[in-house]
């Protein structure tokens, strides 16, 4: 089993940033995709990003193009997702995700999901 712990959540002032981190457990932490997914209250789980198992291939959702940057260093077992110019409707809870297969991940059916962690936007 692989495990997924999220940090860097926080609040912040509108036009502010926010880099968030997913540590992951094991040894095979390369051979896995890994994506960001977000959630609101009152609204379903969004995919945010992906990044492919070696990092070529990125997708984002139309909302976050061009302020968000996911990222990741395989030999730290770590993704990122770097998002600046944050925004009142970026709140939310994100989680991180890791599936063999990005298709699955964009799914919204991957293998693993991390506990999640709370990103506050303020107006």
């Amino acid at each position: 089993q692989v495990q997924l712990v999220e940090s860097g959540g926080g609040l912040v002032q509108a036009g502010g940033s926010l880099r968030l981190s997913c540590a992951a457990s094991g040894r095979m932490f390369s051979w896995y995709a890994m994506g960001w997914f977000r959630q609101a209250p009152g609204k379903e789980r969004e995919l945010v990003a992906t990044i492919s198992s070696s990092g070529a291939t990125v997708y984002y959702v139309d909302s976050v193009k061009g302020r968000f940057t996911i990222s990741r260093d395989n030999a730290k077992n770590t993704v990122y997702l770097q998002m600046n110019s944050l925004k009142p409707e970026d709140t939310a809870v994100f989680y991180c995700a890791a599936d063999s297969k990005v298709t699955t991940l964009q799914l919204g059916r991957p293998a693993y999901w991390g506990q999640g962690t709370q990103v506050t936007v303020s107006s």
